[in-house]
């Protein structure tokens, strides 16, 4: 057991697209910076004939073995020749533990500035992740960053907790997939849970091709300059970059991409179909380059693959998903199958309180084309409830909130997997301690 009074727990929430890390006890997370890093292979960075290489000491890089990571907004932000951009995350669960290991310590001594010796921890973790996982990251917290004690919690059941209940339904939709996780009485049914590739990501692609078809190309912000002409006038000056790698003009793009969804898409409140979004009135969205782009039937359309995956099928260029999007269900269909999977006694109480969360839940009228089809396809008996927090922040970060709110319970402080209990047990104890 781990204990006392003024113990200022940290919570990390480690996405496929973001990181969000903070104190417990606070409403929103103190450092939010994206889990994707910059990486150059060492060989290339050393190169003696161009000394100049943009290769001088970043503070923010770490240097490891045969490759250089950069982390954080700003280190990934700087455009730097033969960086790629990577992810940590594959398919929801984690592939690389260097990244990982870099985006903790980047998001303890750069963001928090906490020394992680005096702080438990508190990571949420997908429902998917497996014992060998979980033992791993017990063992880089415990042994290399030494932490005094460790929770690992789901993240639908953190959900659950940051709304103030302990039975619901999670339907968290990220940025790398969506899930629809059953929480009972703060636990997971792991059984009944429904795991879908289709998240924020996948949303943001669909939405460059489909530009990307009617001659909008995006420009990545670090092609081009602004010369001012006249006062408020500007003039493109395209750079050029031959090094830069195509991983890392794609991050780019997406992250232009990903803000026009955000800000222009909308869930359809009909299922979409080419014939009656015709005539949809435009909306503009102004580039970083200046040039205006008009969106119509895509505001729908792009959302819409969410509750109909072979949309994606219409999208030349998205190829890479259509093969499997004929086999994947949309979230209503999903949302019941996961019920379905469950004990009969709690299905009503599940379709009752049936939580959004995650960024591309935050998406306008979403929940209201949730519950609406949930209507329609569901038992007669059940009384449909689809909530979500009203601003979209607490939607975003509702994971972090959770774990916010639960390492804060003075009840909780004895859930602890403590640093002695490590050393007596060993990392399999985790399995024990966090169920």
């Amino acid at each position: 057991m781990y204990g006392g009074d003024e113990v200022s727990a940290i919570v990390v929430d480690l996405g496929s697209i973001t990181c969000k890390a903070g104190y417990a006890g606070e409403d929103a997370p103190k450092a939010v910076f994206p889990s994707i890093v910059g990486s150059i292979d060492q060989m290339e960075v050393d190169n003696p004939d161009n000394p100049d290489n943009n290769s001088g000491p970043i503070p923010d890089s770490k240097s490891k073995g045969k490759r250089k990571l950069y982390v954080g907004s700003q280190a990934l932000g700087f455009r730097r020749d033969h960086m790629e951009a990577i992810s940590p995350i594959k398919d929801g669960v984690v592939a690389d533990w260097e990244i990982v290991d870099n985006i903790w310590d980047h998001a303890f001594r750069e963001c928090l500035l906490i020394d992680p010796k005096e702080h438990p921890m508190l990571l949420a973790e997908p429902c998917s992740n497996t014992q060998q996982q979980r033992e791993k990251a017990a063992e880089l917290m415990l042994e290399k960053y030494q932490v005094p004690a460790l929770f690992l919690a789901k993240n639908a059941v953190l959900t659950s907790f940051a709304s103030g209940r302990a039975t619901s339904l999670v339907v968290d939709s990220g940025g790398g997939s969506t899930t629809i996780a059953p929480v009972h009485d703060g636990y997971v049914l792991q059984k009944a849970v429904c795991t879908s590739p289709i998240g924020g990501d996948m949303l943001t692609e669909s939405l460059m091709k489909s530009l990307e078809q009617k001659g909008v190309f995006i420009k990545p912000r670090y092609s081009f300059k602004r010369k001012e002409i006249r006062p408020g006038e500007f003039q493109i000056v395209d750079l050029d970059f031959p090094n830069t790698t195509e991983s890392y003009k794609l991050f780019c793009q997406k992250a232009i991409a990903s803000d026009i969804k955000e800000c222009v898409c909308r869930a359809p409140d009909t299922p979409y179909d080419d014939s009656s979004y015709s005539n949809i009135p435009m909306t503009s969205y102004e580039l970083p380059d200046g040039q205006t782009i008009e969106i119509g039937a895509d505001r729908f359309k792009i959302p819409d693959i969410l509750f109909n995956p072979s949309l994606v099928q219409t999208i030349p260029g998205m190829e890479s998903f259509s093969e499997t999007a004929g086999s994947l269900r949309g979230l209503p269909q999903m949302v019941i199958e996961s019920i379905n999977k469950c004990d009969v006694d709690i299905r009503r109480e599940l379709y009752s309180s049936i939580l959004l969360a995650g960024g591309t839940a935050s998406m306008q009228q979403l929940k209201e084309r949730l519950e609406k089809d949930l209507l329609e396809d569901s038992p007669q008996a059940a009384r449909v409830k689809v909530l979500a927090s009203g601003n979209a922040t607490e939607r975003r970060f509702s994971v972090w909130i959770g774990g916010s709110i639960l390492a804060s319970l003075g009840s909780f402080q004895q859930m602890w997997f403590s640093k002695s209990e490590y050393e007596e047990h060993g990392a399999s104890y985790v399995q024990r301690k966090c169920p």
